[in-house]
């Protein structure tokens, strides 16, 4: 476990916020602390005949505005710390644009490029067995995140309607349509970057077609993000993966590079094309641009590189990519960040639109997926920058005080039980 703790990061953040919005202790305290905290040992049996054991994390933050939601992640540096961040900032990202959700998260230490398909599923389903007693449709909604997808949804709603004795499809979002998945869920995240991203030009009165912008991470935010944000005209000079990144000063070929990746196992490393430079995702994210979209992992941007980021417009992709160090040292140069818990918002508000869709059993088309997210991208952003001119404060801070407005109202009303 890394010295460096990402809760730390929301507590921080919390408590600024928090005495900005003139709150006592009192009406905010119970937010610092996850209401519930389950470990498990996930015991798989290889391909091989060995059995090996996994550990995993389901942190249930706050469902004070509703039951849990929260993706789960495979990835082998993820810890209980790194997942309490992550079930908290869904708390107040399902606050900002006002659904009715608290915030969760799951994961497992492990890197399940290692892994064969079955071994995969088998550790997907006996993670669900182990976590089943504190989700369920009521309860706490998983989602894929970090290299999980709607295939192992569709295993842990499979395992959870198994272990409960009848299909239950609400228990989890993001899942293939065959299964009741929401047509517009595996763009809505990068839908809602690109959503951000033309609002705060809108506000700065930048035009997007005369912008240059840098995206980092092309999994599945990142490469919808610089997908749609490209459809607006702006010009995606550089792009990375997990390998490196492709840099091209008059723009790179979009469409080319995600048709290029759309093969299994292709890496930007192997992406050969004329004027296209190859960079380190270090590199990148110091690349003299107008934005940049960090759609990677936590803690990307931090006190080490912060000072040497060119971009004036920064659209958080990712959860929790800038630290609260680095925050300082943007606020201090004058960039513009829209913080994650606004920019990324728009995966968990069409995940509530596919769980409305599953528990009436009716389903939406993606015309009007896609206009009721724009509606709620687009009234959240619009109270977040109000509430960033009126206290002048950061956009981190006002996408906060407004989570923490709603979140402090109904726990005044719900009471402290018993």
């Amino acid at each position: 476990m890394s010295a460096y703790n990402p809760y730390d990061n929301v507590v921080s953040t919390v408590r600024s916020a928090a005495g900005k919005l003139g709150l006592e202790e009192s009406e905010y305290i119970e937010l610092l602390y996850p209401e519930r905290e389950l470990k498990v040992a996930v015991p798989v049996r290889m391909d091989d005949g060995t059995v090996k054991v996994f550990e995993g994390y389901r942190v249930q933050h706050s469902t004070l505005r509703g039951p849990g939601k929260g993706g789960i992640r495979f990835h082998q540096h993820t810890d209980e710390n790194e997942v309490k961040a992550l079930a908290a900032w869904m708390t107040f990202k399902c606050a900002v644009v006002g659904i009715p959700y608290g915030g969760t998260k799951g994961g497992v230490t492990v890197d399940p490029t290692k892994l064969s398909r079955g071994e995969v599923e088998r550790l997907t389903r006996r993670f669900t067995a182990a976590i089943a007693p504190i989700i369920g449709p009521e309860q706490d909604i998983p989602a894929p995140d970090v290299n999980t997808t709607g295939e192992n949804m569709g295993w842990l709603a499979d395992t959870y309607s198994a272990l409960k004795g009848s299909w239950s499809p609400g228990v989890t979002t993001g899942k293939p349509q065959e299964i009741g998945g929401s047509l517009g869920r595996p763009e809505a995240t990068g839908r809602g970057v690109m959503i951000a991203t033309r609002e705060i030009l809108k506000k700065l009165n930048l035009p997007v077609e005369k912008q240059r912008v840098v995206v980092q991470g092309m999994g599945n935010v990142g490469s919808i993000s610089a997908k749609l944000i490209h459809e607006l005209g702006a010009k995606i000079i550089a792009v990375s993966d997990v390998s490196e990144g492709l840099y091209k000063e008059d723009g790179l070929d979009i469409p080319d590079i995600l048709k290029f990746l759309s093969t299994r196992g292709n890496l930007l490393k192997d992406y050969q094309k004329d004027g296209v430079k190859h960079i380190s995702n270090q590199e990148m994210l110091v690349l003299d641009t107008d934005v940049l979209v960090p759609a990677a992992l936590s803690n990307q941007i931090n006190k080490d590189n912060a000072d040497k980021i060119k971009a004036k417009i920064i659209v958080e992709g990712a959860n929790g990519p800038t630290t609260v160090e680095a925050d300082e040292i943007l606020n201090k140069k004058g960039v513009v960040v829209v913080p994650d818990i606004l920019a990324n918002a728009g995966g968990v508000t069409v995940s509530y639109f596919e769980w409305v869709q599953n528990l009436q059993f009716f389903y939406w088309e993606e015309e009007e997926i896609n206009s009721r997210l724009n509606v709620i991208m687009c009234k959240a952003f619009e109270s977040v920058y109000d509430i960033h001119k009126e206290k002048n404060v950061s956009l981190r801070e006002s996408a906060y005080i407004l989570a923490l407005k709603k979140l402090a109202a109904v726990k005044k009303i719900r009471g402290v039980f018993p």
